[in-house]
């Protein structure tokens, strides 16, 4: 067999290699995410109302932490009389579990438009920060949410035992793994409320995240096999004495 097709096979294998290696890297998500269906059941000033929302919890990594995001696609509870613009402010609790325990604080912008009475109330995005201390797969799910209005205080608690809507692979900044968050007041981690983050916002956390970092692994893998195939090829061409 001539050199230029030893070369030939001995580059196609190094390739295949390489790529099979970008693929596989490239597979392990870092981030899984799914719609929930939470059963709120609400204690307001005139009684217990209910009502079911399919909640959806997004994460975007900003700085050392993750601005959460909690969104609710249907109304929960309702008021016996219209809520003016700008009348309702609501906030929730995100439970942490896994690899640390505890609770973030979310809380969004009051309502932008009037609420007729007796409709069910649509919440605005929740958001928070959450900082890890931990490092491993942590779980966010929907916890207690708050409505105030009119000065009143309406509260729905989950009862359905809702599963996470959110899972993380994070790397805190002890790398320790397992274990409740360090450093936290009342049992709840690092997380402030507001829809402000600190640092710049990166892209959304997820597969993809993993698999741009992952994907230049990948290229490197396959550089590093050109360069031995390179250099074996130059062997195999030196003149015999």
């Amino acid at each position: 067999m001539s050199n230029q097709k030893r070369t030939a096979l001995a580059l196609t294998a190094a390739l295949t290699v390489a790529m099979a290696g970008s693929v596989v890297l490239m597979a392990a998500p870092a981030a899984h995410a799914e719609v929930v269906d939470v059963n709120y059941q609400c204690e307001t000033p005139i009684g217990p109302k209910g009502a079911v929302s399919p909640i959806d919890i997004k994460s975007v990594k900003s700085g050392s932490g993750y601005k959460l995001t909690m969104s609710f696609q249907k109304g929960v509870s309702s008021s016996p009389v219209e809520l003016g613009k700008g009348a309702m402010n609501p906030s929730a609790v995100i439970e942490v579990g896994g690899a640390e325990t505890g609770e973030v604080q979310v809380s969004g912008p009051a309502n932008a438009e009037a609420i007729p009475a007796n409709t069910p109330i649509k919440i605005s995005d929740l958001s928070g920060t959450y900082t890890p201390k931990k490092s491993g797969k942590v779980t966010f799910t929907a916890g207690v949410l708050t409505i105030k209005a009119l000065g009143t205080t309406t509260t729905c608690t989950p009862k359905n035992s809702p599963g996470p809507s959110l899972e993380l692979d994070v790397a805190g900044a002890g790398g320790s793994t397992g274990g409740s968050t360090g450093g936290s007041t009342g049992g709840r981690s690092t997380g402030t409320g507001g829809s402000g983050s600190g640092g710049g916002e990166l892209p959304k956390t997820g597969p993809l995240d993993s698999a741009a970092a992952l994907g230049t692994l990948g290229g490197t893998v396959l550089l590093t096999g050109a360069a031995g195939v390179l250099w074996l090829t130059r062997r195999g061409q030196r003149p015999t004495g």
